[in-house]
């Protein structure tokens, strides 16, 4: 009886091999990881297994197939996040059940179906010894190696990656084995089969990495050139402590390795479906993912995001929309992300396979002002005039739309790279002029100018809408009307809330003498001055077309719109008009403060004067995060954005990057934001942001007022001073006892030695690396009104290390 029993138990070991144990890291010969079992490193970091993408979209009915993956994953992490995915072009189709992990004959690692005796998947490794075994590693990487020498690898998954570039990963070329290392976005939320853009080497040649679309030429975006530290078009990677970054260029390979040195951070670098780079980290205490940033910063800057016959707005609620004319071809695909179909016509043109006569056509041009014309197909005509240039299209069938300028141009098949700009102004983009059905121009008139003008539908709804006004709407018109104030002699505008004024374009127009006296510029737009009646003086700030310009203006009505301080400068309107929008500040006589510090043309400020602008900055900010209803993180302090009113009273300015951080948190996390030079190095390090990247700059900007000149700059550099960064400088000469020797030379001898010893200490214990031994911007009021006494501050050992100087 015995014999038997085993002869059963030995062919059910061969049918079905032995299952992995519980928390193993490891499969070996004649074992299988099947249905729910996973693999998980040893350091319970990782975990491998089957899974399936989220399926719960209202597109996806319950009858729907599942599709089954291997991939690998963060294993204590409670949403599923695959980095690096086995069979993403050969799903599983049905249930997992049938099929498994396993180690086959020929030594390779596969996924072998049970139920149609076929592989799915397999390293498909070039194998010498039977004898192998799959390890996952504590960094992520399956491994497939000999099991009698481990060290012999004979495949891994770093080398095959997918949308996710894994931490320790090499990700580059091998130039022995001709291995290309590259991502390939996902198709869609629930796909993870190879999507549009993919991210590699430069083919040129050159030591960066391109996003592009793959399998073609098309380059939407680059790292820039590697310098030795970072990648220049990537400044967020300079200073950051998370990680370690080197880039190797050798004969044998070239590649990039990024390491994680905060071990207990979880952190993922992934290509979206968009084709946008993001960087996230997990936020163990909210349980979801947060995104630290992303390249290129605006998704109208990827090739084809959002399709054919789209129009692609930065500043919309909805970045991707179809044109006149047309629908979203397909709304599953949109609802999971997948925009690469676009949209498709409502009704299909006349000029067609029905109506071949081009000269009879019904079809009509519908104008899209402001806008980037479309890439592909461009092709220039001759062609004197619109009306020439419209007839060449019209005379086409092929042809879809076209663009009358300094030259025609005509376009064929799908329209792709649509941008509009500044909400249609033609100043900005050009107009194209799209083809579309008679039926879908019902509404529309198209002039022999070529220029389509909106008409029957404006008048027909605006006599329904007059015909349907009641008593109470009108009686709503009427008290708006009443609420109307004379601002400025003959401007007519809206009050907005808190004294805001709403200012008609024209009215700033003629205040400003059509903007003709420039007080200065920024990232954002110029700034003129102008005038409200006869005595008061205003500073209008006009914020250019572009995506940060639509952000920034947002974020300095809500944010300044709603505090007064006498440190903060005083908004007084806006307009937001047909595309435009402008601010309206009072007028700041003396200019911004870098004007007084870097420039011999203005008048030097004495050290009385500079110590009460250090002052008054401070208090300032210590109103923003400590007094206002939320805490208002400035984000961007900087000479630039310190202004000088008659007196010299310094008022903090350009609130476009600030962020708000309700009572309840301590932290917040938010995209890249600020300007080089006065960024703390937990912006840049990937974690949650406090009220503390305010104090780091603040520091930076003490160690300018008391130099008078840049942080980093060929002047720092004396005969007997190597030292080429002025904060490094302030923190080793205090040390010395050697306060003097930091002072700007215009300021002679008319100096409290007493305050200055004070503002050197602030200033090197609000740039200290660790954010917990900064102080508060209320200490540093307190410590610069004498109130508080300041140890000695250590040396900043994170800007030592990074401008390379050593005492």
């Amino acid at each position: 009886m015995l014999p038997i029993f085993i002869i059963f138990v030995s062919l059910l070991f061969l049918i079905h091999p032995p299952v992995c144990s519980a928390a193993t890291d490891t499969i070996s010969a004649g074992e299988a990881l099947i249905r729910d079992q996973k693999l998980v490193s040893r350091n319970g970091r990782f975990a491998l297994g089957f899974f399936q993408p989220d399926t719960n979209s209202k597109f996806f009915p319950r009858h729907t197939p599942k599709h089954w993956y291997i991939g690998i994953w963060f294993d204590k992490v409670s949403r599923l996040t695959p980095i690096w995915i086995a069979n993403r072009e050969n799903p599983i189709v049905g249930h997992h059940r049938v099929s498994k992990l396993t180690i086959a004959d020929n030594g390779n690692l596969v996924i072998f179906n049970q139920a149609t005796r076929l592989t799915v998947w397999s390293t498909h490794a070039t194998i010498t010894t039977k004898n192998t075994m799959a390890v996952l590693q504590d960094n992520g990487n399956l491994i497939l190696a000999d099991a009698s020498n481990s060290s012999n690898i004979l495949w891994q998954s770093f080398d095959y990656l997918t949308d996710v570039i894994p931490l320790d990963a090499k990700f580059g070329r091998d130039n022995v084995s001709g291995l290309n290392r590259h991502l390939v976005s996902k198709k869609s939320l629930t796909d993870p089969s190879a999507g549009l853009y993919c991210l590699e080497l430069d083919p040129t040649g050159a030591d960066q990495f391109v996003l592009k679309l793959c399998n073609s030429s098309v380059v939407y975006w680059s790292t820039g050139v590697w310098n030795g530290q970072i990648f220049n078009s990537m400044p967020e990677m300079s200073g950051r402590t998370l990680f370690d970054y080197k880039f190797i260029n050798n004969k044998q390979e070239k590649y990039f390795l990024c390491t994680l040195l905060e071990q207990d951070q979880l952190t993922i670098c992934l290509l979206h479906i968009s084709g946008q780079m993001k960087q996230l980290i997990w936020l163990e205490r909210k349980q979801e993912w947060a995104t630290i940033y992303t390249l290129p910063k605006d998704l109208c800057d990827i090739y084809a995001t959002c399709g054919p016959f789209t129009i692609c707005n930065s500043n919309a609620l909805s970045v991707c929309d179809c044109m006149k004319g047309f629908s979203v071809k397909s709304p599953k695909d949109w609802e999971l992300e997948d925009r690469t179909g676009g949209c498709i016509r409502n009704t299909p043109l006349d000029c067609g396979v029905k109506n071949q006569s081009r000269t009879a056509t019904t079809d009509k041009f519908y104008p899209l002002p402001g806008v980037g014309l479309p890439t592909k197909a461009n092709i220039i005509v001759v062609a004197g005039t619109a009306e020439q240039c419209e007839l060449a299209c019209l005379n086409n069938c092929s042809c879809t739309a076209y663009s009358y300028g300094n030259r025609c141009s005509v376009w064929y098949d799908d329209l792709l790279n649509v941008r509009q700009y500044n909400n249609g102004t033609t100043s900005d983009g050009g107009i194209l002029y799209l083809r579309i059905a008679a039926k879908d121009a019902e509404s529309w008139i198209h002039t022999k100018s070529g220029k389509g003008k909106i008409i029957g539908a404006v008048v027909a709804s605006s006599v329904v809408v007059l015909g349907l006004l009641s008593s109470t709407v009108i009686w709503v018109l009427v008290i708006w009307r009443n609420k109307r104030k004379q601002v400025a002699g003959s401007s007519d505008n809206v009050q907005g809330g808190n004294g805001i004024v709403a200012f008609r374009y024209t009215d700033l127009q003629r205040a400003t003498k059509n903007f003709s006296e420039k007080l200065g510029g920024g990232s954002f737009g110029a700034v003129f001055k102008g005038f409200l009646g006869e005595s008061t003086t205003i500073a209008v700030k006009r914020l250019d077309g572009d995506c940060q310009g639509e952000k920034q203006f947002r974020a300095e009505v809500s944010s300044i719109g709603i505090i007064q301080h006498i440190n903060l400068v005083k908004l007084i309107g806006f307009c937001c008009e047909s595309g435009r929008r402008l601010l309206v500040y009072e007028h700041m006589p003396n200019c911004s403060l870098d004007m007084h510090l870097f420039h011999d043309n203005t008048m030097i400020l004495n050290w009385s004067t500079r110590y009460q602008i250090a002052l008054g900055v401070a208090k300032g900010l210590a109103y923003l995060h400590e007094s206002c209803r939320d805490c208002i993180i400035h984000c961007d302090i900087k000479p630039e954005n310190i202004l000088l009113d008659g007196s010299f009273v310094p008022k903090i300015a350009d609130f476009g990057m600030a962020k708000f951080v309700g009572r309840d948190f301590s932290r917040v996390i938010t995209t890249f934001r600020g300007t080089i030079g006065y960024l703390a190095p937990e912006w840049i390090s990937g974690v949650a942001i406090t009220s503390k990247v305010d104090v780091y700059s603040y520091g930076m900007v003490l160690s300018e007022i008391i130099s008078g000149r840049r942080n980093s700059c060929e002047q720092n550099i004396s005969d007997d001073d190597h030292v080429a960064y002025f904060p490094v400088q302030v923190a080793n000469k205090l040390l010395e006892g050697d306060i003097r020797s930091l002072l700007d030379k215009k300021l002679l001898d008319d100096v409290n030695m007493e305050e200055a010893a004070r503002v050197c200490k602030v200033a090197c214990w609000c740039i200290q690396d660790n954010e917990s031994h900064r102080p508060t911007m209320g200490q540093v009021v307190q410590i610069l009104e004498g109130l508080l006494e300041l140890e000695m501050p250590p040396m900043p050992r994170l800007l030592e290390a990074v401008t390379g100087s050593s005492y």
